[in-house]
């Protein structure tokens, strides 16, 4: 019976053939970015607040929080509205850095918790088919500077549509008018205008919007009571050398250790980068 086995094993071990694996650059910046597959129905079907709704953002931050607890190889990730990017280290070699696998378990593990936590957040409306879900994609970057650049893009993506959503729907809700002459009154409008509008028309500053609507959110490690057990001073081997087995096993230590932060912050300016040395050794 054993050598039959062996023999339906052997014949059918062919077909892993057909299986094709792509794994990611080594020594590249890995950016999962997430995004809500019709979203725009589903905050038309549980009515969510215009134009931010702050359970629901407080909800994408606590499904991300959880993808970090979850998966200790990301030492950051932003959001806004309904979407999320999760940063991987160049030195990171999660799953062998098989594309596919990573970006499934990322995708797959934010939107289990969103829908385990969404009673918590929304008690009074129960979700039902269409259940929200999302898609994702990976991109790779081969600088630090590559990286600052793309989440500098997401938060001023993130200023200049809430900034227009913010004087939309006061022309709307506070202004009466219909949204396509909102539209209009909008087309071709400057920061400056749209700001001009909110305050001139309903009182609005747009600073004192709240800085997680503006900035968006900032979710890292925290490894400010480690820093230094972290900032190892012993010289630098080459990024070719095998890390020893008591080097790995401290690496993988350290990320469940640290306390995982949410900020609502600049990530444009150097402040933030200048102040947490631990993010992102490879500079």
């Amino acid at each position: 019976m054993a050598g039959d086995q062996s023999l339906k094993q052997s014949r059918y071990e062919y077909i892993k053939s057909f299986e094709h694996h792509v794994k990611l650059l080594p020594n590249t910046f890995l950016v999962v970015r997430i995004d809500g597959r019709g979203f725009h129905h589903l905050s038309a079907k549980f009515g969510l607040e215009k134009p931010n709704d702050r359970r629901a953002l407080d909800l994408m931050n606590a499904a991300a929080r959880a993808v970090l607890q979850e998966i200790p190889d990301i030492p950051l990730a932003y959001g806004m509205s309904d979407e999320f990017s999760f940063i991987f280290d160049p030195s990171c070699s999660l799953f062998d850095r098989r594309e596919s696998k990573i970006l499934t378990t990322i995708v797959s593990t934010f939107t289990s918790y969103y829908i385990h936590l969404w009673s918590s957040y929304f008690p009074d409306k129960h979700l039902s088919s269409p259940m929200p879900s999302f898609d994702g994609r990976v991109v790779q970057y081969p600088s630090f500077q590559n990286l600052r650049d793309y989440l500098s893009w997401r938060q001023v993506d993130c200023h200049i549509n809430n900034l227009y959503n913010t004087a939309f729907w006061a022309l709307v809700q506070k202004g009466g008018m219909l949204p396509t002459k909102a539209e209009e009154t909008l087309q071709g409008s400057s920061a400056a205008d749209k700001n001009e509008i909110l305050f001139c028309r309903f009182g609005m500053n747009y600073n004192d919007e709240l800085e997680q609507f503006r900035k968006g959110s900032v979710i890292y490690r925290d490894y400010a009571n480690e820093t230094t057990g972290l900032l190892d001073t012993a010289p630098q081997k080459s990024p070719h050398d095998e890390p020893s087995r008591t080097q790995k096993g401290k690496g993988k230590k350290r990320p469940r250790k640290a306390e995982i932060m949410l900020q609502f912050t600049d990530l444009i300016r150097d402040e933030f980068w200048n102040a947490r040395p631990w993010l992102f050794l490879q500079r």
